[in-house]
Protein backbone atom coordinates (compact mmCIF):
# COMPACT_ATOMS: atom_id res chain seq x y z
CA UNK A 1 0.00 0.00 0.00
CA UNK A 2 1.26 3.48 -0.90
CA UNK A 3 0.67 6.69 1.08
CA UNK A 4 -2.29 8.71 -0.11
CA UNK A 5 -1.37 12.27 0.91
CA UNK A 6 -2.45 11.73 4.54
CA UNK A 7 -5.87 13.37 4.26
CA UNK A 8 -8.38 11.63 6.51
CA UNK A 9 -11.17 9.80 4.76
CA UNK A 10 -13.50 10.42 7.71
CA UNK A 11 -14.56 13.69 6.10
CA UNK A 12 -18.22 14.53 6.57
CA UNK A 13 -18.84 15.34 2.91
CA UNK A 14 -17.49 12.14 1.30
CA UNK A 15 -19.59 9.24 0.07
CA UNK A 16 -16.67 6.80 0.02
CA UNK A 17 -16.33 3.65 2.06
CA UNK A 18 -12.63 3.24 1.28
CA UNK A 19 -10.00 4.54 -1.12
CA UNK A 20 -6.49 3.09 -1.27
CA UNK A 21 -3.47 3.17 -3.58
CA UNK A 22 -1.40 0.01 -3.96
CA UNK A 23 1.66 -1.04 -5.94
CA UNK A 24 1.44 -4.47 -7.58
CA UNK A 25 4.30 -6.97 -7.90
CA UNK A 26 5.28 -5.72 -11.38
CA UNK A 27 5.38 -2.10 -10.21
CA UNK A 28 1.96 -1.17 -11.60
CA UNK A 29 -0.15 1.25 -9.56
CA UNK A 30 -3.79 0.57 -8.71
CA UNK A 31 -6.32 2.79 -7.01
CA UNK A 32 -9.07 0.78 -5.33
CA UNK A 33 -12.17 2.69 -4.30
CA UNK A 34 -15.48 1.57 -2.83
CA UNK A 35 -18.37 4.03 -3.01
CA UNK A 36 -21.41 3.85 -0.74
CA UNK A 37 -23.50 5.71 -3.32
CA UNK A 38 -22.26 6.08 -6.89
CA UNK A 39 -20.92 9.58 -7.48
CA UNK A 40 -22.10 11.72 -10.36
CA UNK A 41 -19.76 11.79 -13.38
CA UNK A 42 -18.13 8.37 -12.73
CA UNK A 43 -16.13 8.53 -15.97
CA UNK A 44 -14.82 12.06 -15.58
CA UNK A 45 -14.07 11.51 -11.90
CA UNK A 46 -12.17 8.28 -12.55
CA UNK A 47 -10.17 9.95 -15.33
CA UNK A 48 -9.09 12.65 -12.87
CA UNK A 49 -8.13 9.98 -10.33
CA UNK A 50 -6.14 8.08 -12.94
CA UNK A 51 -4.33 11.24 -14.08
CA UNK A 52 -3.55 12.10 -10.45
CA UNK A 53 -2.08 8.63 -9.84
CA UNK A 54 -0.11 8.69 -13.09
CA UNK A 55 1.46 12.03 -12.17
CA UNK A 56 2.28 10.83 -8.66
CA UNK A 57 3.93 7.70 -10.06
CA UNK A 58 5.92 9.86 -12.48
CA UNK A 59 7.17 12.06 -9.63
CA UNK A 60 7.94 9.01 -7.50
CA UNK A 61 9.86 7.27 -10.27
CA UNK A 62 11.81 10.47 -11.08
CA UNK A 63 12.68 10.83 -7.41
CA UNK A 64 13.95 7.26 -7.15
CA UNK A 65 15.77 6.97 -10.52
CA UNK A 66 17.11 10.51 -10.81
CA UNK A 67 19.13 10.91 -14.03
CA UNK A 68 18.60 7.24 -14.83
CA UNK A 69 14.85 7.85 -15.11
CA UNK A 70 13.08 6.68 -18.29
CA UNK A 71 9.41 6.71 -19.19
CA UNK A 72 9.74 2.91 -19.33
CA UNK A 73 9.91 3.10 -15.54
CA UNK A 74 6.27 4.21 -15.40
CA UNK A 75 3.98 1.21 -15.07
CA UNK A 76 0.30 0.72 -15.77
CA UNK A 77 -2.20 2.67 -13.65
CA UNK A 78 -5.43 0.87 -12.86
CA UNK A 79 -8.45 2.66 -11.43
CA UNK A 80 -10.83 0.15 -9.85
CA UNK A 81 -14.20 1.40 -8.61
CA UNK A 82 -16.67 -0.80 -6.74
CA UNK A 83 -20.16 0.63 -6.29
CA UNK A 84 -22.35 -0.57 -3.44
CA UNK A 85 -25.22 1.30 -5.12
CA UNK A 86 -24.34 1.85 -8.76
CA UNK A 87 -25.09 5.03 -10.77
CA UNK A 88 -27.82 5.06 -13.41
CA UNK A 89 -25.31 4.56 -16.24
CA UNK A 90 -24.73 0.99 -15.05
CA UNK A 91 -28.34 0.16 -14.21
CA UNK A 92 -29.08 -0.11 -17.93
CA UNK A 93 -26.81 -3.18 -18.07
CA UNK A 94 -28.56 -5.36 -15.51
CA UNK A 95 -26.75 -8.56 -16.54
CA UNK A 96 -23.22 -7.12 -16.49
CA UNK A 97 -21.31 -6.37 -13.31
CA UNK A 98 -17.74 -6.02 -14.64
CA UNK A 99 -16.96 -3.16 -17.04
CA UNK A 100 -13.40 -2.77 -18.36
CA UNK A 101 -12.15 0.38 -20.12
CA UNK A 102 -8.85 1.12 -21.83
CA UNK A 103 -7.63 3.59 -24.44
CA UNK A 104 -7.31 2.30 -28.01
CA UNK A 105 -6.53 3.82 -31.37
CA UNK A 106 -9.14 4.01 -34.12
CA UNK A 107 -6.46 2.99 -36.68
CA UNK A 108 -5.01 -0.03 -34.88
CA UNK A 109 -1.77 1.66 -33.83
CA UNK A 110 -0.66 -0.01 -30.62
CA UNK A 111 0.93 2.29 -28.03
CA UNK A 112 0.73 1.93 -24.27
CA UNK A 113 -1.22 4.83 -22.76
CA UNK A 114 -0.86 3.28 -19.29
CA UNK A 115 -4.34 4.01 -17.94
CA UNK A 116 -7.00 1.32 -17.50
CA UNK A 117 -10.28 1.30 -15.60
CA UNK A 118 -12.47 -1.31 -13.98
CA UNK A 119 -15.98 -0.54 -12.75
CA UNK A 120 -17.85 -3.14 -10.66
CA UNK A 121 -21.46 -2.45 -9.59
CA UNK A 122 -21.74 -4.76 -6.60
CA UNK A 123 -25.51 -4.31 -6.33
CA UNK A 124 -25.93 -5.73 -9.85
CA UNK A 125 -23.55 -8.61 -9.04
CA UNK A 126 -25.51 -9.38 -5.89
CA UNK A 127 -28.83 -9.24 -7.73
CA UNK A 128 -27.54 -11.57 -10.46
CA UNK A 129 -26.22 -14.04 -7.90
CA UNK A 130 -29.52 -14.10 -6.04
CA UNK A 131 -31.61 -14.34 -9.21
CA UNK A 132 -29.85 -17.44 -10.52
CA UNK A 133 -30.66 -19.50 -7.42
CA UNK A 134 -32.50 -18.85 -4.21
CA UNK A 135 -29.21 -19.63 -2.42
CA UNK A 136 -26.00 -17.87 -3.46
CA UNK A 137 -23.50 -20.12 -5.26
CA UNK A 138 -19.87 -19.01 -5.57
CA UNK A 139 -18.43 -20.46 -8.77
CA UNK A 140 -14.90 -19.05 -8.85
CA UNK A 141 -12.38 -16.92 -7.00
CA UNK A 142 -13.50 -13.69 -8.69
CA UNK A 143 -17.06 -14.22 -7.48
CA UNK A 144 -15.66 -14.99 -4.03
CA UNK A 145 -13.87 -11.61 -4.01
CA UNK A 146 -16.99 -9.74 -5.12
CA UNK A 147 -19.11 -11.56 -2.56
CA UNK A 148 -16.47 -10.70 0.05
CA UNK A 149 -17.10 -7.02 -0.71
CA UNK A 150 -20.91 -7.01 -0.68
CA UNK A 151 -22.39 -10.08 1.04
CA UNK A 152 -22.41 -10.65 4.77
CA UNK A 153 -24.85 -13.52 5.27
CA UNK A 154 -23.26 -16.37 7.26
CA UNK A 155 -24.02 -19.07 4.64
CA UNK A 156 -22.10 -17.22 1.91
CA UNK A 157 -19.16 -16.47 4.23
CA UNK A 158 -18.92 -20.13 5.25
CA UNK A 159 -19.10 -21.23 1.60
CA UNK A 160 -16.28 -18.84 0.64
CA UNK A 161 -14.03 -19.86 3.55
CA UNK A 162 -14.60 -23.58 2.90
CA UNK A 163 -13.71 -23.18 -0.77
CA UNK A 164 -10.93 -20.61 -0.30
CA UNK A 165 -9.45 -20.94 3.24
CA UNK A 166 -7.19 -17.88 2.78
CA UNK A 167 -10.31 -15.69 2.96
CA UNK A 168 -10.67 -16.51 6.65
CA UNK A 169 -7.81 -14.20 7.58
CA UNK A 170 -9.26 -11.41 5.43
CA UNK A 171 -12.65 -11.73 7.09
CA UNK A 172 -10.90 -11.45 10.45
CA UNK A 173 -9.07 -8.32 9.26
CA UNK A 174 -12.32 -6.86 7.93
CA UNK A 175 -13.89 -7.45 11.33
CA UNK A 176 -11.02 -5.59 13.00
CA UNK A 177 -11.37 -2.74 10.47
CA UNK A 178 -15.08 -2.42 11.24
CA UNK A 179 -14.25 -2.08 14.92
CA UNK A 180 -11.95 0.90 14.29
CA UNK A 181 -12.66 2.13 10.79
CA UNK A 182 -11.44 5.75 11.02
CA UNK A 183 -7.95 4.75 12.17
CA UNK A 184 -7.19 2.75 9.00
CA UNK A 185 -9.02 4.92 6.45
CA UNK A 186 -6.61 7.81 6.06
CA UNK A 187 -6.03 7.25 2.36
CA UNK A 188 -7.83 9.95 0.40
CA UNK A 189 -6.22 12.00 -2.41
CA UNK A 190 -5.69 15.58 -1.21
CA UNK A 191 -5.75 17.03 -4.75
CA UNK A 192 -9.15 15.50 -5.46
CA UNK A 193 -10.75 16.05 -2.06
CA UNK A 194 -12.17 19.47 -2.98
CA UNK A 195 -13.58 18.08 -6.24
CA UNK A 196 -15.32 15.34 -4.28
CA UNK A 197 -16.72 17.87 -1.83
CA UNK A 198 -18.11 19.89 -4.72
CA UNK A 199 -19.54 16.76 -6.34
CA UNK A 200 -21.19 15.68 -3.10
CA UNK A 201 -22.62 19.18 -2.65
CA UNK A 202 -23.98 19.04 -6.21
CA UNK A 203 -25.51 15.62 -5.57
CA UNK A 204 -27.10 16.81 -2.33
CA UNK A 205 -28.40 19.96 -4.05
CA UNK A 206 -29.86 17.83 -6.86
CA UNK A 207 -31.47 15.47 -4.35
CA UNK A 208 -32.91 18.46 -2.48
CA UNK A 209 -34.21 19.84 -5.77
CA UNK A 210 -35.83 16.48 -6.58
CA UNK A 211 -37.42 16.41 -3.12
CA UNK A 212 -38.74 19.96 -3.58
CA UNK A 213 -40.10 19.06 -7.03
CA UNK A 214 -41.84 16.00 -5.60
CA UNK A 215 -43.22 18.13 -2.76
CA UNK A 216 -44.52 20.62 -5.33
CA UNK A 217 -46.11 17.78 -7.31
CA UNK A 218 -47.72 16.46 -4.14
CA UNK A 219 -48.98 19.96 -3.31
CA UNK A 220 -50.45 20.26 -6.79
CA UNK A 221 -52.10 16.86 -6.44
CA UNK A 222 -53.46 17.87 -3.05
CA UNK A 223 -54.83 21.05 -4.58
CA UNK A 224 -56.41 19.05 -7.39
CA UNK A 225 -57.92 16.66 -4.85
CA UNK A 226 -59.24 19.62 -2.85
CA UNK A 227 -60.81 21.05 -5.99
CA UNK A 228 -62.36 17.69 -6.80
CA UNK A 229 -63.63 17.41 -3.23
CA UNK A 230 -65.15 20.87 -3.57
CA UNK A 231 -66.75 19.88 -6.87
CA UNK A 232 -68.09 16.72 -5.27
CA UNK A 233 -69.44 18.75 -2.35
CA UNK A 234 -71.16 21.11 -4.79
CA UNK A 235 -72.63 18.16 -6.67
CA UNK A 236 -73.76 16.62 -3.40
CA UNK A 237 -75.46 19.92 -2.53
CA UNK A 238 -77.10 20.04 -5.93
CA UNK A 239 -78.25 16.44 -5.51
CA UNK A 240 -79.66 17.31 -2.08
CA UNK A 241 -81.51 20.28 -3.56
CA UNK A 242 -82.91 18.11 -6.34
CA UNK A 243 -83.88 15.47 -3.80
CA UNK A 244 -85.69 18.17 -1.83
CA UNK A 245 -87.41 19.38 -4.97
CA UNK A 246 -88.42 15.80 -5.79
CA UNK A 247 -89.78 15.37 -2.26
CA UNK A 248 -91.78 18.56 -2.61
CA UNK A 249 -93.15 17.41 -5.94
CA UNK A 250 -93.99 14.01 -4.46
CA UNK A 251 -95.83 15.79 -1.65
CA UNK A 252 -97.74 17.91 -4.17
CA UNK A 253 -98.60 14.78 -6.13
CA UNK A 254 -99.86 13.09 -2.98
CA UNK A 255 -101.99 16.13 -2.17
CA UNK A 256 -103.41 16.15 -5.69
CA UNK A 257 -104.13 12.42 -5.44
CA UNK A 258 -105.92 13.04 -2.17
CA UNK A 259 -107.96 15.86 -3.72
CA UNK A 260 -108.82 13.67 -6.70
CA UNK A 261 -109.92 10.89 -4.40
CA UNK A 262 -112.11 13.29 -2.44
CA UNK A 263 -113.57 14.66 -5.66
CA UNK A 264 -114.30 11.16 -6.93
CA UNK A 265 -115.96 10.29 -3.61
CA UNK A 266 -118.12 13.42 -3.80
CA UNK A 267 -119.01 12.64 -7.38
CA UNK A 268 -119.90 9.09 -6.40
CA UNK A 269 -122.12 10.37 -3.59
CA UNK A 270 -123.83 12.78 -5.94
CA UNK A 271 -124.48 9.97 -8.41
CA UNK A 272 -125.91 7.80 -5.69
CA UNK A 273 -128.16 10.63 -4.43
CA UNK A 274 -129.34 11.33 -7.94
CA UNK A 275 -130.07 7.66 -8.54
CA UNK A 276 -132.08 7.44 -5.28
CA UNK A 277 -134.12 10.46 -6.26
CA UNK A 278 -134.77 8.97 -9.66
CA UNK A 279 -135.91 5.69 -8.15
CA UNK A 280 -138.39 7.49 -5.84
CA UNK A 281 -139.92 9.30 -8.75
Amino acid sequence: MLPNDGTRLADESTLLITDMVVQLEDGSIANLEIQKIGYYFPGERSACYSADLLLRQYKRARGIKGKRFSYRDIKQVYTIVLFEKSPTEFQKFSNNYIHRFMQKSDTGVNINLLQEYLFIPLDIFKKNQQNENRSVKIENRLEAWLAFFCMDDPETIIEIIERYPDFKEMYEQAYDVCRNIEEVMQMFSKELLELDRNTVKLMIDDMQKQIEEKDEQLNQKDEQLNQKDEQLNQKDEQIKQKDEQIKQKDEQIRELDEQIKQSEQEIQKMKETEKNNTDKL
